[in-house]
């Protein structure tokens, strides 16, 4: 192969002898190229996403808790369970008695957290649950006071109503919701029939 007179090109440095491009060239492009590979990772165009989910552990179930994050530290709010009793829900009275019960959150205005409470039997199996928010709890002398019907197959088992600790108001995304800003700690499952407390 005869090769002529060098090109403008190729006088230039931006090609190599055989034709292609210069090893100058090929910095020059990949020099350029980077910051806008860059700017793709970082505007959320990258395929991976380092998402994790972690579960808190259930903490100890009472009459009286100190409610706690996901992390397991408290919050500074106690929350207890002030009475309950055995009687027909008023609205479903023929299906036998249920469990009414009142709850107070020790909190500050703004505060929202938010337990779980069941209807134990005397092993402290869970009968029946449900959530009790502090949002929702509240009375005219501005105490944060809460009722609620816990509903439960076999009222004659029922031996008391207990508290979890675990605030159960802010739930994250999980991973498989947004992998992009979900992740991180959870707080355990809400609490259901047949769970020991």
């Amino acid at each position: 192969m005869l090769l002529g007179p060098p090109t403008a090109a190729a006088r230039e440095g931006r090609l190599a002898a055989g034709g292609g491009p210069s090893p100058k060239t090929l910095f020059h492009a990949l020099a350029g190229a980077l910051p806008a590979l860059v700017i793709l990772a970082l505007s959320g165009c990258s395929s991976h996403w380092d998402c994790t989910d972690t579960t808190a552990e259930r903490g100890e179930a009472g009459v009286r808790v100190r409610v706690e994050d996901t992390s397991g530290w408290p919050l500074g709010v106690i929350a207890e369970v002030v009475d309950w009793r055995l009687e027909p829900h008023p609205q479903v009275s023929d299906e036998g008695d249920q469990v009414p019960f009142h709850y107070r959150f020790g909190v500050d205005e703004g505060s929202g957290p938010a337990v779980d409470a069941c209807a134990v039997d005397e092993e402290r199996v869970a009968l029946g649950c449900r959530t009790g928010y502090s949002a929702e709890a509240f009375d005219p002398d501005g105490d944060h006071m809460g009722g609620d019907w816990l509903t439960v197959e076999r009222p004659d088992q029922v031996a008391g109503v207990l508290l979890i600790p675990n605030d159960q108001s802010c739930d994250g995304r999980a991973c498989e919701q947004d992998v992009k800003d979900g992740g991180g700690p959870h707080p355990p499952e809400p609490a259901g029939v047949g769970d020991r407390l």
